[in-house]
């Protein structure tokens, strides 16, 4: 079993908070603590708002957002061994400072939606930082890799071709059984695995295509009941939530309703929700029974990638403690190893 930590590294979802708080110091505690256990981490870094950070520098003089910090941790990163892939919330683009957040760009906030030009821009000039910045530290360094916002990458066909003709040939933002509407809209009910990573079509990208261009690395999700998602760690996230709400993009409020698992109801009590593997919001204790139960499904298979998810903003210090304790009873085991997008 290979484990792939991978983390979006961002502020957060309304544009407010500050960088170092939220990505630069618990991403520097959570690579400490992965090495400590011979883990690495994949840093999933969004360009689109580092992009604002640095044209707010180079306007004022000001580094009011840690740009300076930002690029010497993610090259800090590859030097140590760990990886920098793209992450990328298109909606920061157009986005202003109003002094105390950054106010997006909503018609540009689901870039799965958007033409295909608009999308390629984004994708090579953000390629083109990460490989600018990383590779005078590492030669060898590759931007190969993608997660799309929010997970959405339905509609499929404009995302996929710029992703591929930009030379990206991998995707991790498919949870299976996930859905959405609103702001963004997808559907992974129907994801051609949970676990295992298959060539996407690029007509659906929850679709086996032998033939497809991009290999989807799901973020490993198990349906599950409302109890499993019971921890303090998700309560205290959905609590902090609340605080930085942003605005509705009033263009698609119509689909709001349509699709969507966040809206509470009596019966969605007594349905199963797609549980990811995320190392902020379950327990060392949750963590350690999924990977049990991964083991006792997939017993017969020679090789079993495990993609993780966690936010650098989610990453608070009760988090760490009981993140230390899953790491530590892995490390006992041979058969689990530390993964990365190859």
């Amino acid at each position: 079993m290979n484990l792939i930590f991978t983390l979006d590294y961002e502020i957060h979802g309304n544009g407010d908070g500050s960088p170092y708080n939220l990505m630069v110091e618990p991403t520097y505690r959570l690579m400490n603590l992965l090495e400590k256990y011979g883990f690495r981490l994949t840093i999933l870094a969004d360009v689109a708002e580092i992009f604002c950070f640095k044209k707010y520098f180079e306007e004022t003089g000001e580094d009011k957002f840690f740009v300076k910090e930002i690029e010497k941790q993610l090259q800090d990163a590859v030097e140590r061994g760990h990886d920098v892939q793209l992450h990328i919330h298109s909606s920061y683009f157009k986005s202003k400072y109003n002094g105390k957040s950054w106010e997006q760009c909503w018609d540009e906030y689901s870039m799965a939606a958007l033409p295909y030009k608009r999308i390629n821009e984004m994708v090579a000039a953000s390629k083109q930082y990460l490989e600018s910045l990383l590779r005078p530290v590492n030669s060898g360094y590759k931007c190969h890799a993608f997660r799309a916002a929010n997970w959405s990458m339905m509609p499929t066909e404009n995302i996929y071709n710029a992703l591929i003709d930009n030379g990206i040939d991998t995707d991790t933002s498919v949870y299976k059984g996930g859905r959405q509407g609103g702001n963004v809209d997808y559907d992974y009910t129907n994801a051609y695995s949970a676990i295992f990573p298959y060539k996407a079509s690029g007509k659906n990208i929850n679709n086996y295509d032998p033939d497809g261009k991009i290999t989807e690395y799901p973020i490993y999700t198990e349906m599950r009941y409302f109890w499993s998602f019971i921890s303090f760690v998700r309560i205290f996230r959905m609590i902090r939530a609340k605080f930085h709400k942003h605005k509705q993009n009033e263009n698609v409020m119509k689909n709001a309703d349509r699709n969507d698992p966040k809206k509470l109801s009596l019966k969605s009590f007594f349905v199963k929700s797609p549980w990811k593997l995320d190392f902020n919001q379950a327990t060392g204790g949750q963590l350690k029974n999924a990977v049990r139960r991964i083991k006792r499904k997939y017993k017969s298979e020679d090789s079993i990638p495990v993609v993780l998810i966690g936010h650098s903003k989610s990453f608070i210090p009760y988090n760490e403690k009981t993140l230390e304790k899953f790491l530590k009873w892995a490390k006992q085991h041979t058969d689990i190893e530390h993964g990365l997008f190859l």
